[in-house]
């Protein structure tokens, strides 16, 4: 897609991660690498090629564990730094190797002579998620917060719904012609996707006050039959966590009420 981007995607492919994790080299002769991935041999030893030994710093969107992992044992061969945000939940997912010898903030500039990009920090899908906006190609690395080809997980605590839609109406205040995805293919058109992703959550979570109104009271495994009755099965598992994440929002909205961990009820 540009001169200045080239994707590199991790053999990790599975239910999360689609074909697999992306990774990006920006730039040419000052290279930065966006998302090692997994620390995997056969993708760092594909980096490394490909890097031809101009990697001058890696950023990472969030560290969840197919995204970041790779960043410490390439920092420690190329003797680069490593840039990011340290999540406020420690979960599971999380990739504990992280280490980062600068903390990212919202706005930052990484500026090379090939090229400048800006930090945005999206919360949402975690809570220390960035995206990188390379402003000479209007291109948004955009990590989880917006993928292809599926919908993003938001798993509570470190995610959050109303995060999420708040920084995916965060996009529009910058001038965005391309997104490059932590999974999938480049999407053009990014408002029409933004709004989709929106309107899509936003039904989602009225089928579960509907379903909530009907129901009074109900645990959430029961409640994930009904909301998400049009989804496969074997992945409702993985929709657990985004209807929690649904679920949140509406009880900040006073619209429902947790009576225990998995018990709720229309307020």
């Amino acid at each position: 897609m540009s001169k200045l981007i080239k994707k590199i995607t991790a053999p990790n492919g599975g239910v999360f991660t689609g074909e697999g994790t992306n990774t990006y080299l920006i730039g040419t002769n000052d290279i930065t690498l966006v998302d090692p991935g997994p620390n995997t041999k056969s993708h760092l030893d594909n980096i490394l090629k490909e890097g031809q030994g101009k990697i001058k710093r890696i950023i990472v969107t969030h560290t969840h564990s197919d995204h970041s992992p790779g960043a410490k044992p390439l920092a420690d061969i190329l003797n680069v730094p490593v840039m990011g945000r340290f999540a406020d939940f420690d979960m599971s997912i999380q990739d504990s190797t992280f280490e980062p010898d600068k903390i990212l903030e919202d706005q930052d500039i990484i500026k090379t002579d090939e090229y400048t990009i800006e930090v945005i920090h999206t919360p949402g899908h975690a809570s220390n998620h960035l995206c990188f906006l390379i402003q000479e190609e209007r291109c948004l690395l955009t990590g989880d917060h917006i993928m292809n080809g599926s919908t993003v997980v938001i798993a509570p605590p470190d995610g959050n719904m109303t995060e999420y839609l708040d920084s995916l109406k965060k996009l529009d205040n910058f001038d965005i012609q391309l997104l490059a995805p932590g999974h999938g293919d480049y999407l053009d058109n990014p408002k029409a996707v933004t709004d989709w992703i929106i309107n899509h959550r936003l039904t989602r979570e009225g089928k579960v006050l509907q379903s909530m109104k009907s129901l009074k009271e109900t645990k959430i495994e029961d409640l994930l039959l009904d909301v998400y009755d049009d989804v496969d099965p074997k992945l409702h598992p993985i929709a657990l966590w985004s209807l929690e994440a649904h679920l949140i929002r509406l009880e900040e909205n006073n619209k429902v009420i947790r009576l225990e961990d998995n018990l709720w009820r229309i307020n």
